[in-house]
Parts: C-alpha cells; structure tokens; sequence
C-alpha cells in the first residue's frame, strides 16, 4: 500500500480505482474466482486500508480472505449484475460521491480483462467532474520487486512444478490420450507437494503436439499421442496465486536432426542469457545475449524471450511489465522474478525449453532444478 500510495502521489493520481484481481490480491489479499462480475478495489491517502467493492454475495469472500476492516468491504445488490438497465459501476460512482471524491483525478486501469468500455463510459457519465487517468500498470510496477514472503511463495510453486513436469513427461506416451495426461497433469499441479498444496494456475496446460508445436498456445485434444512426434508442455506450479513456469519438449522416438540441434542451441542460449543477468543490467541486454547466438547457428527468434511473472490470476501468469526483448530498456533490479521462455516455432514443428528465475545480487537463480535437455522417449 505505502509503495502504491508513493507511485500514485507520483502521477499526482488522488484516487486508484484497480479492477485487475491480481492487483486486488496484492493490495488486500482478496482471492476469490468472482472476477467473472465487476469488482474493483479503491486506493486513496485518506485511507490507510483499500476499499473493496464487488457483489454482494462476494462480500464475505472479501471478509474472509482480505485483512480489511468490515466498513471497507461494500457489496452491490444482485440487481446490478448483468443489468441491462444500470452498471456496477454506477454503484461505484455513487460511493465515490458519498466520499467526497467526485471531483478528483482517479486513475483507472483502462487495458485490462477486467475493465470494459461499458465500466468507463459509467464512470465517465456519473462522474462528470474527475479527471480520468490511465494507470494501467502502476500497481504492476510496484508488484514486479518480490518481498521474501513473495519469492517462498514462489520456491513453494517451484516444488510443485518440478513434480508436475515429471508426471507430465511421464504421461506423454504412444497412444495415450492427450486429455489424460492433461488430467494428471492437473492432479499434479493441484495436490501438490505433501507439505503444501497447489492452486490453479492462470494458463491452462499448453500440451501441442505434433504439427500443433509449431503454435505456443495450444492446450490439448483427445486425440492420442503418436510415435514419431514431438510435444511441448507449457504448465505452471501455483501456490497461494504465485506461479513459477517451466516448459519443456518430449519427442516419441529418434528426433529429426534439425530439431534435436535446435533444441541444443535454444538451451545453449537460454543458459547464456541466464548467466547475463545481474542488476543493472537491461532486458534489451539480456535478449541481445540470446540473439547473438542463436544468430551464429541461423536461427531466427522474432518474439520476446521472457517477461515478468509471480502472483496472477487468468488469463495470465505475466504480470504486463518488463519484456526480454530488443527496446525494453528497463534494468533487472534484485528480487525481480522472471519467466525466460526462448521458444522457437517453425511452420510445422517448434520446442520450448524454458526457466523461472529470481534475480539476486550475484545474478540469475532458477527455481527448478529440472533437466533442460529435449527429452526423447522410445
């Protein structure tokens, strides 16, 4: 809160209306699967706690898992979900009122999943005096530095990941059905460890197979897996909503040449750029590490090779922040906590081989300890 009330006063921001559930959770610790309705969360120096706002059968979800004060919780009437007559955010807007906050200049998320063009043209038209302002990523911003309860979170998740992708690679066999490893894989993520379980994770398993690597974000079919085929699993431990990612490529017996030596240089590469991270250093600095080598072996990469990841809800574990890519001249600062994933995709085939890792003081630390290398099968 302290962190987010400094950026605000930054932007000159009096009023932080946060819609993102990711955002919400950091903020309050509210963790509930009702994003699917308006909610938010409302940020002001005159507070030292955030308003919750949401539905009202949702408020004591927000009594139960935030640490707010039971005056901060505010639940609208049911009458306002999925109206064709009034919005929630009209409710929104009459508290704001009832605050003495009508006329500020309050900071909306505008590019979010969660806020749509109806919730801005509500506030907009019942809040005709406040000064809109687009803060986007600012809570974001302040989330990407992990505080040490953060990144055990994410060594628990970590834990989980390193045993679901076993059991993931375990499943991947000649004519087992794609759903049925998806399914233990799901078991694995949510069960856990003995010690502590797992949660669902904001992206569905990735599980392309065959001509379906040649795409990254292909989940599964019920069609069998086939000797002669490659597949590419894209999964997730999740634990108290912070993810650790971790991809890697399986192929049903003798890989084609071209494959197995690009699986060699992506790893090559990938392990290049790791041992370029320390603070200080940019993303653009990171990428160029990569590109450099790849580019020695003819390989092309268009796309970015990580982002920032840690606590999230869905659609997405990246938290909309910093890009490993050419440009992003932000610096790698200690305690942030990034997914590099240098996957390539060809037009019928592709592998990815990737790690979660923290940036410390000295430099990259992954999270897993887990084979790299393009496991072949049979």
């Amino acid at each position: 809160m302290a962190a987010t009330l400094s950026a605000m006063a930054e932007r000159g921001i009096d009023l932080l209306l946060s819609t993102n559930p990711a955002n919400m959770c950091y903020l309050t610790g509210y963790d509930a699967w009702s994003f699917y309705v308006h909610q938010l969360v409302v940020v002001t120096a005159e507070d030292s706690q955030a308003l919750w706002i949401g539905r009202g059968m949702d408020a004591n979800a927000a009594r139960v898992t935030t640490f707010l004060p039971s005056e901060n919780i505010h639940g609208y009437p049911d009458d306002y979900v999925q109206s064709t007559i009034k919005h929630p955010m009209d409710y929104v807007a009459d508290l704001i009122r009832e605050k003495g906050w009508a006329g500020r200049r309050i900071g909306v998320e505008l590019d979010t999943f969660y806020f749509t063009a109806a919730c801005f043209e509500a506030l907009k038209r019942n809040l005709p005096d406040a000064r809109f302002v687009d803060c986007t990523t600012l809570v974001n911003w302040v989330k990407i530095i992990k505080s040490p309860q953060e990144i055990a979170y994410m060594e628990r998740a970590a834990r989980i990941i390193e045993k679901t992708m076993a059991v993931g690679i375990e499943m991947i066999e000649p004519g087992r059905r794609q759903c049925d490893a998806a399914a233990a894989i799901a078991q694995a993520q949510i069960s856990g460890t003995a010690d502590f379980g797992g949660d669902y994770t904001a992206l569905m398993t990735m599980l392309p197979s065959g001509v379906g690597t040649s795409t990254p974000h292909i989940t599964w079919s019920d069609e069998p897996f086939v000797s002669g085929e490659a597949t590419i699993l894209e999964l997730a431990g999740c634990h108290r909503r912070y993810h650790c990612p971790m991809a890697r490529s399986v192929h049903l017996g003798r890989p084609p040449q071209k494959l197995a030596d690009t699986a060699k240089i992506v790893v090559e590469g990938l392990n290049l750029a790791l041992d370029a991270v320390k603070p200080g250093v940019t993303c653009e600095d990171i990428e160029a590490v990569w590109s450099r080598h790849i580019a020695k072996h003819g390989v092309i990469k268009e796309s970015r090779i990580g982002y920032s990841t840690g606590l999230n809800y869905p659609p997405d574990w990246g938290e909309s922040t910093l890009s490993l890519r050419p440009g992003d001249k932000t610096e790698l600062r200690p305690d942030m906590t990034l997914h590099m994933i240098p996957g390539i995709w060809l037009d019928d085939w592709g592998v990815e081989i990737s790690e979660c890792f923290h940036v410390t003081e000295t430099g990259a630390r992954r999270f897993c300890d887990f084979p790299q290398d393009l496991v072949v099968k049979g």
